[in-house]
């Protein structure tokens, strides 16, 4: 665990972090609080870093500012910052070439794609062939009988 003065550090600019955002977005802390479902005093707090917040209220104010989620994560210290991945949320609400509507329709469209590609992963992965325990019985009574 981090010493004290370097966690409360982190706090703070995770703090300065949400503020900075939520001020981007032009919403109010009553707004995001509501966006975030989370009470306007506890955000708050969380902005001026008196507050850890959890994995999963970061994941709900991220949801709410439209960014990943590992990007808060990465600024409470949860996770090591990857430089190998973009955060293509935040590259997309930054382009200034094209509107808001159409930038919320490109963030719907890539979270539906994340969407998609966890549900096959999920479905991969439990479709896997798990071995029969009869095979099981079989190779390892081959063994036996060998040794």
């Amino acid at each position: 665990m981090p010493p004290p003065d370097v966690l409360e550090s982190r706090l703070r600019d995770l703090g300065t972090f949400i503020r900075d955002q939520r001020r981007r977005d032009r919403l109010s802390l009553r707004k995001l609080s509501e966006l975030a479902g989370i009470s306007n005093p506890y955000l708050s707090q969380i902005e001026r870093g008196l507050r850890k917040p959890s994995a999963e209220i970061l994941q709900a104010i991220a949801r709410a500012l439209q960014i990943s989620a590992e990007t808060l994560y990465v600024q409470a210290g949860i996770l090591d910052e990857r430089p190998d991945q973009p955060d293509v949320l935040s590259e997309i609400r930054r382009d200034p070439t094209i509107s808001d509507r159409q930038k919320q329709a490109l963030v719907e469209i890539y979270r539906s794609f994340q969407r998609e590609t966890a549900e096959q992963a999920q479905h991969a992965e439990q479709a896997a062939p798990v071995r029969d325990s009869a095979e099981f019985g079989e190779a390892r009574g081959a063994s036996v009988a060998e040794g």
